[in-house]
């Protein structure tokens, strides 16, 4: 609600999202004036007065239809007559919950928005990604029963317009501002439904507006659901029928309005879990069982549990008022677990036990018994002693024969929460705190841009200024990671992203919530601020530079300048939050620096929180968490400590949020002091503050550490290494040195500034931490390991770290089956994860490890003893599925697991080319091989190269065999591709089932795929004429030379399934339509055309083609490709950088073709392209070639250049090399160089390589090509 003359603030017609009965953070702007709220059968209503206008709020749900309607009654209480703005606004999600928490980004991609102005409302409709997908069509609505009141309507579905990057609903960027919204529809890519009226209203008057918000199973059916809710006194049907209804419900379970309002407040307790109707902190505290304990008792663990405990067959009435509420609660969508302990003496205990059995049946719930969602009924003296304990531990509602009657329970132990303090009122900004020192910044952009050595992107945000996207960090070593922000939102992991979040992970890249913050408190005038923008961000700039294992956060305000470094440790599971603040006012101040964590420990918060019990170590100070019921991490202990003594804490999100508060404002920055509350039964946080005096002119450091242990032991000693201001300053250098060591091993020196911080820096680093280390990222958090993705990932650490390479191949090798295939992906430490019909997955441990010996010449890995694991296979027509596979006892050596899945991959169909199964490189094409007999034309050219590499090393090991068996498979193989996959201009993509192709100029969508032209080249394995007329094909066709992208495909799917083709033996000249669900290509089609996989730029697969033009010395487009690839060249203007979105330093996933989008970042950080673009850059473009200690070079120069540098180390002695090119650089697209010289510390060498020795001196190379 917005009145157009002051005050023109808005506000909601309900508490939330504005949070009306207080003021808005740091303003004066008044409360509301009155607020009511009641609920009754069938209905919620709302009363709010404010600005001399009142607001009544009427919900209920259709009996007829799903659809909620809203009635809101306006009356103008003022004299005159008023212009008012009223906006709705939904946040579409259109998934099943559980998906949605999953991965919220990846399910907004699949959502379209449609308006209907007519009708005054906003469809949105979930693409499916299969024939066998059927999703409701949401509408919303709102309509005026007087529509001469109308002045004018809008929408609004474009979220990230709506909301505004880094803020919540109730501070919306589309509420600020008024007048129409913007009309957006279509593929916004994060769909909402915002309907704005403008409407007059004359003083006394009152208007009634019904705002409906519904879904029809189809979309045909969705405009006529909208008009029947248009309808004069719908909505008095619709509460009419809600209440008559109730009444009706009323009387099928005995109960009446006084029970409903009974089981309403228990309901409470069921859905948001609290203390008040819970185990005793001490009960909870002393579980040590999980959710596995509850399955021998057939109950699932998924439900909310409600415990009744009874004694007494004098009982019986609180027995049957139990199965009410659970029954009335089953009938309104909640659905819990009623677990009945009989505890009677050992006499009566089966009576009571038969009692309470007849009460069941006898009040209609005897279907229910043992059943999920249902009732179960145990003797407690069955119930082991530790069982019972989890049991309480795990009941979010505890009722009890001996806690009086159902009304007092609902009503224990409730406490008013006592009232923070207002905040003070905001101090006036000091001119010269909106100055910043000059910084001279590569590339900038106006927004952030490099240091001078490329080690750092600085991102500088006055005020008002936010990034158009997240541009974030990843900090990470093997066993811990966090991602941070530009805004200093964060989350943290131990051991697996996935599986073990320390703080909560929100997906969400236009609010960007943080589940971490830092305040900073002037303890003498109460006003606090946030040390980085988010959550509290202040008047004045703030700095961000992202760094090498590390961020920081520059502020100044109220006299305070602040730098916050965060960093992880370099091997401990620690993360450090180092805070430096500098008093450059002129008198002393005491200031109090508060660090907050919002536990998890598991994936979700709303799963884990309930069980997370915290305690304060006696030992070291520190805040200790534990989650017993996550049996995959028995044990672990999470910990926040900080620097300082003089401090208070708590361990209770309530106490430092406060209800319906948020970290903006926080009640516990409001008040005094913590109270230094820990235990079981809290909403669980971490949270202390500390308290430090900084004299004139002078600074104070404080610092704060969080990780988690295996045990408490553990978590203790890491604590006790780190507590301390110096231990955590020596642990930053130590962070600062090891980067500079790890990613030294390679550093080039080239005319393109870009390549250079990518290459030495940025590239490598991003592999390292997100893909290998973390497999996390902002906008994924995987947690597990790839087979294939991290196999991959592992060939950029060739050059540098080798090792890691080495081990990673025995870390995959041992997740293979007998059979030769292998888990597509899985779980740290559990070992869970998922056996799959994917059918390239398994051929990437022989191409990486035939890779691996090439370059280092190491083949004693290939005698390294792994061992198989067991599990069922898969059955007929089953693609996957998620288990936990044992340990096998027959184990093979490495090289006998690269050989079993060679053989596994040779299945071939009717084309006698490799079976695609569900999916290959392309996972989104799952359903063109799903009958077992779709191929694919991409895997049989990759194929061809695991058998081309792996036949040498087969040979060298004197297994004739394998290597025949490599060398006439793959002839073989050669002859099938050229026989049946050329399609007159290109290669085909694929065949589905029935023998019709993909990727063919048959087909409407999907014409030509880049990766069949890419391996062709990278394979070697198409004729010349061919292989030069394909790439000349993906030229023209993909590659968009005015936006700077490579499509993965082109056409896109638009229609699903909607691919015309011939099948086998139709003439080309007439297109035939298959079935559609024959040609159901598979989920790719779900997105929206344009995005990610459905015709973007697949950066891993552009990657490919520039190699591909590499490969076959097509410097021009190499070069060309390099320069659309690489993200600085996509954000190096203000223009551009508000196109591409994303951060210009790390390497994006996609790149968005989609009409509006086009030129957009996609998802970054965690993407294998950035493995493979480093390969680019030094072997394809570079040219730096590795043979154990021979050191060869390739080069295809850029044509504008004359010489570039690289140093290379080899073990510990660095090889300083300089290419120099004599010719001509202006000579158009010159084919690969020629090698003409190479001079090892002068003295020329005959085979034009270096045989590199580790003696500790410097070397220098000089290689002259023609």
């Amino acid at each position: 609600m917005s009145p157009t003359a002051p005050p023109t603030r808005a506000w909601a017609t309900t508490y939330q999202p504005s949070g009306g009965l207080a003021p808005a953070a740091g303003t004066s702007l008044p409360a509301l004036d009155r607020y009511e709220v009641t609920y009754s059968q069938g209905k919620a209503e709302y009363l709010v007065q404010r600005d001399r206008l009142e607001v009544r709020t009427e919900v209920a749900v259709s009996n007829e239809d799903d659809v909620e309607v809203r009635r809101v009654q306006i009356t103008n209480l003022s004299s005159r007559s008023r212009m008012l703005e009223v906006t709705t606004f939904v946040d579409a999600v259109l998934q099943d919950q559980l998906a949605e928490l999953s991965h919220p980004a990846f399910c907004g991609l699949f959502l379209q928005t449609e308006l209907l102005r007519d009708k005054g409302a906003v469809l949105i409709t979930r693409r499916p990604r299969s024939t066998h997908e059927s999703w409701p069509c949401l509408f919303h609505s709102m309509t005026l029963a007087d529509a001469e009141g109308i002045e004018s309507t809008s929408f609004e579905t474009d979220r990230a317009r709506f909301l505004g990057r880094c803020r919540n609903v109730g501070e919306a960027a589309a509420l600020e501002k008024q007048g129409s919204l913007s009309n957006s529809a279509g593929d916004v890519l994060g769909a909402v439904a915002a309907v704005r009226r403008r409407v007059r209203i004359a003083a006394a008057q009152t208007l009634t507006l019904t705002v409906v918000l519904g879904a029809a199973p189809t979309r045909e059916q969705a405009p006529v659901l909208v008009d029947k809710y248009a309808s004069p006194g719908i909505a008095d049907r619709v509460f009419e029928l809600a209440w008559t209804r109730s009444q009706v419900m009323f009387h099928q379970l005995r109960m009446d309005e006084a029970d409903a309002q009974l089981f309403g407040r228990l309901a409470g307790a069921v859905l948001f879990c609290n203390a008040r109707h819970r185990g005793k902190p001490s009960q909870i505290a002393r579980n040590r069982k999980g959710q596995s304990a509850l399955w021998s008792y057939g109950i699932s663990g998924d439900l909310p549990i409600v415990l009744l405990r009874i004694s007494s067959p004098g009982a019986l009435e609180l027995v049957r008022q139990a199965m009410r509420a659970h029954a009335y609660w089953r009938h309104k969508g909640l659905r819990s677990d009623l677990v009945i302990w009989c505890e009677a003496f050992s006499g009566y205990r089966q009576s009571l036990l038969d009692a309470v059995i007849g009460a069941a049946q006898s009040s209609g719930e005897g279907k229910s018994l043992d059943q999920s969602g249902g009732i179960f009924i145990r003797d407690v003296v069955q119930i082991p002693e530790d069982d019972r304990l989890m049991f309480q531990a795990v009941a979010r509602l505890i009722l009890s024969d001996r806690a009086g009657s159902l009304g007092e329970q609902a009503e224990r132990g409730v406490v008013q929460a006592e009232p923070a303090g207002e905040e003070p009122a905001p101090a006036p900004v000091a001119p010269e705190e909106m100055e910043l020192p000059p910084r001279e910044l590569r590339m900038f952009n106006s927004l952030g841009g490099f240091t001078s050595d490329g080690r750092e992107y600085v991102t500088v945000l006055r005020p008002g200024t936010v990034t158009p996207a997240p541009w974030a960090n990843v900090l990470a070593n093997p066993h811990l990671g966090s991602v941070v922000s530009e805004s200093g939102s964060t989350y943290t992991w131990f051991h697996n992203a996935h599986e073990f979040r320390l703080s909560e992970w929100h997906n969400d890249p236009v609010r960007d919530p943080t589940s971490e913050a830092f305040y900073i408190r002037d303890e003498e005038t109460r006003r606090f601020w946030s040390p980085m923008p988010a959550p509290r961000r202040g008047p004045t700039p703030y700095v961000c530079r992202h760094g090498l294992g590390y961020s920081v956060f520059e502020h100044t305000q109220e006299g305070l300048f602040t730098e916050t470094t965060v960093f992880a440790c370099t091997d401990a599971p620690v993360k450090v939050v180092l805070l430096k603040l500098r008093n450059v006012s002129d008198r002393h101040r005491r200031f109090s620096v508060t660090g907050y964590c919002q536990w998890v420990l598991g994936e979700l918060r709303s799963r884990n929180a309930m069980h997370v019990v915290s305690q304060l170590d006696p030992q070291t100070g520190a805040l200790f968490a534990s989650n017993a019921f996550n049996t995959d991490a028995p044990g672990w202990t999470a910990f926040f400590q900080c620097s300082e003594r003089d401090r208070n804490l708590t361990a209770d999100r309530m106490e430092f949020i406060g209800p319906s508060g948020s970290l903006v404002s926080p009640a516990g920055m409001r008040r005094p002091a913590l109270s230094n509350r820990v235990g079981a039964a809290l909403d669980p946080c971490a949270a202390i503050r500390a308290y430090v005096d900084v004299p004139p002119g002078q600074e104070r450091w404080v610092s704060f550490v969080l990780g988690a242990g295996d045990n408490e032991q553990h978590a203790r000693s890491l604590v006790r290494s780190l507590q301390t201001l110096d231990s955590a300053v020596q642990e930053l250098r130590e962070v600062w040195e090891f980067w500079k060591r790890q990613l030294g091993g390679v550093y080039v020196q080239t005319p393109d500034e870009s390549l250079n911080f990518l290459a030495n820096h940025w590239l490598l680093y991003q592999v390292l931490v997100s893909r290998y280390w973390g497999r996390s990222g902002f906008y994924q958090s995987g947690g597990a390991y790839g087979f294939r993705d991290q196999l991959q990932d592992s060939l950029a650490f060739l050059w540098e770290c080798p090792w890691l390479t080495r081990e990673h191949l025995l870390r995959a090798g041992s997740r293979q089956f007998p059979e030769g295939d292998v888990q597509g992906w899985w779980h740290v430490p559990s070992g869970r994860g998922v056996r799959t019909r994917i059918s390239d997955v398994h051929l990437w441990l022989p191409y990486v490890a035939s890779r691996y010996v090439q370059t280092t010449r190491d083949t004693g890995v290939l005698d390294e003893k792994l061992a198989f694991i067991e599990g069922r296979p898969l059955a007929d027509g089953e693609d996957h599925y998620y288990d936990r596979p044992q340990n096998s006892d027959k184990q093979a050596t490495l090289y006998e697991h690269c050989a079993r899945a060679v053989r596994h991959a040779l299945r071939f169909g009717r084309h006698a080319l490799p079976l695609m199964g569900c999916g290959d490189w392309n996972d989104g094409m799952n359903h063109v091989g799903a009958g077992g007999r779709g191929e694919s034309v991409w895997l049989a050219f990759f194929l061809l190269e695991v058998l081309r590499q792996f036949e040498p090393l087969a040979r060298d090991r004197g297994d004739e065999q394998m290597a025949d068996l490599c060398r006439t498979q793959g002839q073989d193989l050669r002859n099938a591709i050229e026989a049946a996959a050329w399609d007159g201009q290109w290669y085909l993509r694929a065949f589905f089932d029935d023998g019709s192709p993909l990727g063919s100029h048959r087909n409407d969508e999907c014409r030509i795929d880049s990766i069949s032209q890419s391996w062709a080249v990278l394979s070697q394995g198409g004729s010349e004429h061919r292989l030069e007329q394909a790439m000349e094909s993906l030229w023209q066709k993909l590659v968009d030379t005015r936006h700077g992208l490579v499509r993965l495909f082109a056409p896109p799917f638009v229609r699903s399934p909607g691919l015309r083709g011939s099948p086998d033996g139709a003439s080309q000249g007439t297109a035939q339509t298959p079935d559609a669900a024959a040609n159901d290509v598979g989920y790719i089609q779900g997105y929206i055309p344009g995005v990610r996989e459905n015709g973007g730029q697949y950066t891993h697969a552009a990657v490919w083609a520039a190699m591909a033009f590499a490969r076959r010395g097509q410097a021009q487009r190499a070069w060309t490709l390099w320069d659309m690839l690489c993200p600085v060249r996509h954000a190096d203007s203000p223009e551009r950088v508000a196109a591409y979105k994303a951060e210009p330093f790390v390497v994006a996933a996609d790149v968005y073709t989609a009409a509006g989008h086009e030129g957009r970042g996609g998802w970054t950080w965690y993407t294998g392209s950035a493995a493979w673009m480093y390969q680019f850059v030094l072997g394809s473009l570079l040219g730096l070639r590795v043979e154990g200690d021979r050191l060869s070079f390739q080069p295809l120069p850029h044509p504008d250049w004359t010489e570039y540098a690289v140093h290379y180390r080899y073990r510990n002695t660095y090889y300083h090399v300089r290419v120099l090119h004599a010719e001509d650089p202006q000579k158009p697209d010159r084919a690969s160089a020629l090698v003409r010289r190479v001079l090892l510390d002068e003295a020329e060498q005959d085979d034009h390589a270096v045989h590199m020795i580790d003696d500790g001196h410097d070397h220098h190379v000089v290689v002259e090509i023609a």
